[in-house]
This record gives structure tokens, sequence and C-alpha cells, in this order.
């Protein structure tokens, strides 16, 4: 009998009227694939995550939406980390993927823990001229509405997104897209979020992430997309690291979330954020 327990949590706020809700799997070993994909749908999150221990502070973990097993899930990861950090205690975790071993911290202020991953390494490369095109006209968007300060990159950090900046709130806030030319767009070019954001200032960034490839309009706290971007903003020199940013993401969907984003000079970018449980 494989003992476990499976929770539901939201990551990336300290209510449960935000963040991005995620189901936690954590058993004595994994359950075959098929299971896992049958969990997933039956909770209907965008993702849960599966955890099984390894050796010491390791811990085998897989992503799964609804639809298929995903390589990796920020929200998730970080849902996992306050669900293991309330069943263990705190400390360092190494979460094992299939993108790479994902160091996980996990602490505890005034009762509220927080849990930080590192990516893996981050990279970035310039879009083509055709994804760009196709990408705004599903979005009803133009080359006018994008901030030059920040060019459209396709960004790496667990997955690929396409970052959008755009030059004021109000285009931000006014998302409106065409959802089945979209998924088709970006399951050609293997992204797994769109990333539109407005950077207010240099600390504080707004974001939207239309997730169609996942079933899902809008993902309202993206944890590999914060990270993907995070590593663009220094390799590109957008941005002069160390430098700590704040992202908003959610707050048009009335599930307002807040990623924490620590870039160092060098190496992988972490995110951090609390979460809290969700009852049925």
């Amino acid at each position: 009998m494989n003992s476990h327990t499976l929770q539901k949590l939201a990551a990336f706020t300290s209510t449960p009227t935000g963040g991005n809700p995620a189901g936690v799997w954590i058993g004595e070993t994994l359950p075959e694939p098929k299971e896992m994909q049958r969990i997933a749908a039956d909770v209907g999150f965008s993702e849960t995550a599966f955890v099984a221990p390894s050796k010491g502070s390791k811990r085998t973990v897989r992503y799964y939406s609804p639809e298929a097993e995903v390589p990796f899930c920020g929200h998730a990861t970080i849902a996992t980390g306050v669900a293991l950090g309330k069943q263990s205690g705190s400390g360092s975790y190494q979460f094992e993927t299939t993108i790479g071993t994902i160091p996980v911290e996990v602490s505890e202020h005034n009762g509220e823990i927080r849990a930080a991953l590192t990516s893996v390494e981050p990279k970035f490369e310039w879009p083509s001229e055709i994804l760009l095109k196709d990408t705004l006209a599903a979005l009803g968007w133009s080359l006018d509405d994008l901030d030059t300060s920040i060019p459209p990159a396709r960004t790496f950090g667990g997955n690929w997104h396409l970052v959008l900046a755009v030059k004021s709130k109000q285009r931000l806030d006014d998302l409106s897209y065409d959802f089945e030319k979209l998924k088709k767009i970006m399951l050609d070019d293997d992204l797994t979020t769109l990333q539109l954001i407005w950077r207010e200032n240099d600390k504080l960034i707004h974001s939207r992430n239309p997730f169609p490839v996942g079933g899902v309009v809008e993902d309202s706290a993206t944890g590999a997309a914060a990270v993907a971007l995070g590593g663009y903003l220094r390799e590109a020199s957008i941005i002069n690291a160390p430098q700590d940013i704040n992202i908003i993401q959610g707050e048009i969907m009335g599930w307002p979330s807040q990623l924490n984003l620590s870039i160092p000079q060098v190496g992988g970018i972490k995110v951090s954020g609390t979460a809290v449980q969700l009852t049925d």
C-alpha cells in the first residue's frame, strides 16, 4: 500500500482568494504515469506535483497538468515546498525533476512558511519575425504597443516562454485573444506561456500570462516564467544584477499573486513566495 496525502494549496499568496492553486501529492513512491495523469485531471488545477523521497533531502518530483506531463512548474514547486515545510520542517531540499535538480529552501517567519526555488541556468533568444507577427495578431496588438526598452524574447528557466513588454498598464489590462490561434502558435514554437508585462519601475513588474496550451485562458502566478524573465533581464543587460524585483500577477483575474525575484550576477534565478491550504 502506497501511503500518501493529496493537498490543495494556492501559491504566491497569503490568502485563499489569491495566488495560483496547485495539487501536491506526497507519497512513498510515485504512482504510474497513467495514474498521475488521472489524479491531475481529477484535481483540475493547471498543475499537480507528485513527490516521493529519494535520498536524504532529495525528492523525486513530477508535474502534470490535466492534459499531460509538464517538465517544470514554478507555482507547484512553491506549493510543494510549503507542504514539505509543514510536514517535515524548514530546511533545504533538492527536487529531482525532468529538467534537472532544483534547490528549494523552506523557512518559517512569524508562523508563515515560505519556499524559494532556484532555477536551472536561464537563457534567452530573440524570436523569429513570423512568431512575433503571428502572436501580436492573435492578441490583437501591434508593434506600437510594445516597450522598446524590453525587446520581445523567448526566455527559458525550465520551460520556454515569450516575453512581450507593453508601454502602458491600460494595454496590459485590456487583454482579449484568439484562444485556438494562440494555442497553435505556442505549440508550434514549444512555448508554455506568454509573459505579457508592464514595468512600473525598476523594482515592480505587472504580468499577465496566457496559458492556452494548458487549457487555461490565463495563469494567475507563473514561477517558471518569472525566473525566465529574471534571467533575460540580466543576460540582455536590461538590469544591473544583483537585483530584487517583485512581480504582480493575477490582479485582473481577481486572484492577485506576488512573486519575489532575486537575480544574482550569475547562475540560476531565485523566486520565493508563500502558499496557503485550500478547502474543497
